[in-house]
Formats: C-alpha cells, sequence, structure tokens
C-alpha cells in the first residue's frame, strides 16, 4: 500500500522540534488531495524524512493522534482519519508552519483577484507602492460546507506576478509564497481582536448581523525585513480559538 508524502521542512533549532514536526505535518495531512492515500509512512521513516529522532517524531504523532487527526494501529501502521476535525484550536508556538496549519484543511473558494490602492492601514507596510495585489477568499468546513472565515490578503505587486491563483484554492498564501514562489520568510507578526460582523461578512459567513467576530490580521515579512503579505482574517466567532504559549526560559 502506497504511504502518504508530507511535505519537507526547514526547522527551527530554537523552537520544539517535535512541535515543529507536528505542525508541518498537520499542514501536510489538511492540505493533501482527495486522492492522497491515508497511510502514513513509518516512525523511522518519517523520522529521517524531517532528520529528527524517533522519539521525536513519536511525540510529534501522539500530539496529532489526541488532536484527532490520526490513528495508530499495533502492526498495521499510522493512518489519518478521513474523518478528522478540521477546525480545531491550534497552539501558536512562533512557527510558520502552526500558521500554515491553522490555515490548512478546508474548502477553499477564491471569490476574486486584482489591485487595490494602498489605503492608510496598508502604506505603513507598503510605503514604497502606490497599488498592492488583492486576493479575497471563502472557507468551509470541507464536511458540513458551512463557511467559516473569509480572508483578504494584500501582497506586493512584484510578487502577484509569479502567484498562481490556483494554489490559492489549496493553499495558504504564507504556504504559496514560501513553497510556490520560493520566498524566505523570517517572521510573521499576528494580531487578534474581537468584532461584529459587518454586512458582507454576516453574508459570508452565513451569520446574524453584528455576531461576535475574530478578526485576525497577520503581516509576512521576508529577511531583509519587507513586508511581502498582509492577510486579514474574519473568523465566525463561535468556530475558532487562539492559544500563545509563552516559554519563560
Amino acid at each position: 500500500m502506497t504511504a502518504f508524502a508530507p511535505d519537507s521542512i526547514v526547522l527551527n533549532r530554537k523552537l520544539p522540534l517535535w512541535y515543529q514536526v507536528s505542525q508541518s505535518l498537520r499542514a501536510s495531512i489538511l492540505g493533501r488531495s482527495p486522492e492522497a492515500p491515508l497511510r502514513l509512512p513509518t516512525e523511522e521513516q518519517l523520522a529521517l524524512h524531517y532528520g529528527v529522532s524517533v522519539l521525536t517524531m513519536r511525540q510529534a504523532l501522539k500530539e496529532l493522534e489526541d488532536e484527532g487527526l490520526i490513528s495508530r494501529h499495533r502492526r498495521r501502521g499510522t493512518f489519518i482519519e478521513p474523518s478528522a476535525q478540521r477546525s480545531a484550536p491550534v497552539r501558536l508556538l512562533g512557527s510558520v508552519d502552526a500558521i500554515v496549519a491553522q490555515q490548512s484543511g478546508m474548502a477553499t473558494r477564491l471569490l476574486d483577484h486584482g489591485k487595490a490602492p494602498v489605503d492608510a492601514e496598508l502604506a505603513a507596510f507598503f510605503p514604497d507602492f502606490t497599488e498592492v495585489a488583492t486576493y479575497h477568499r471563502l472557507r468551509s468546513d470541507e464536511t458540513t460546507g458551512e463557511p467559516t472565515n473569509h480572508a483578504r490578503n494584500f501582497v506586493r505587486p512584484d510578487l502577484a506576478e509569479r502567484i498562481d491563483p490556483d494554489d490559492l484554492v489549496r493553499w495558504p498564501m504564507t504556504k504559496v509564497l514560501r513553497d510556490g514562489v520560493g520566498i524566505r520568510i523570517s517572521r510573521i507578526t499576528d494580531t487578534v481582536e474581537a468584532r461584529l460582523a459587518d454586512p458582507e461578512t454576516a453574508r459570508l459567513l452565513e451569520v446574524p448581523l453584528l455576531s461576535p467576530i475574530l478578526h485576525y490580521t497577520g503581516v509576512t515579512f521576508d529577511e531583509s525585513g519587507s513586508a511581502l503579505d498582509v492577510a486579514r482574517i474574519l473568523y465566525r466567532g463561535d468556530r475558532f480559538s487562539f492559544t500563545v504559549t509563552l516559554d519563560a526560559h
């Protein structure tokens, strides 16, 4: 039986290795194509793939098993759960792959894309541009079809020329920029705040007007400190929560 092939990852030695591996594998699982195999490689094969110890790999798999994304069977192997919950909360420990994992695994529809002038809020991030490329997407639960969030991305126009819109149906912008365009991402600055659903958000997410909404803003920077992408994502307040862990050591 053919095994599922996860994406590769460049590990950051400043973060827990098991966590980075679990988030990378989580993103691969949730972003897989429908025809992809459900059987995962063995612990040893996965450890070799990620360049970590079997013990680290075992800890990463335990995280995914606890979340309900995989099931492990003695002598049979490890399998992706076809009915795995897609919108479970994600613990953000500073990994780019955590962002990718959080946004993966949903049915995504590209509503529109084009160009927009740089407004007052965007000017702080794109001081050298008068307009940026825009992408507007709606994400839904793959099982129920229920809308969960809608996202607008504002991207430097020179990068937009290298983005295939079809890739945005399968992957978050972060992954498209990193793996598709080949940009080395240095950091992402996240802001999450509570808001009330405006008419457009209420219509797209199928919630009452003025319902609680989680408004996420993520700014992606390259190694020179220049902003690549500003993402504004509005999540249904009854479907998402964010947990941030700060290491005191």
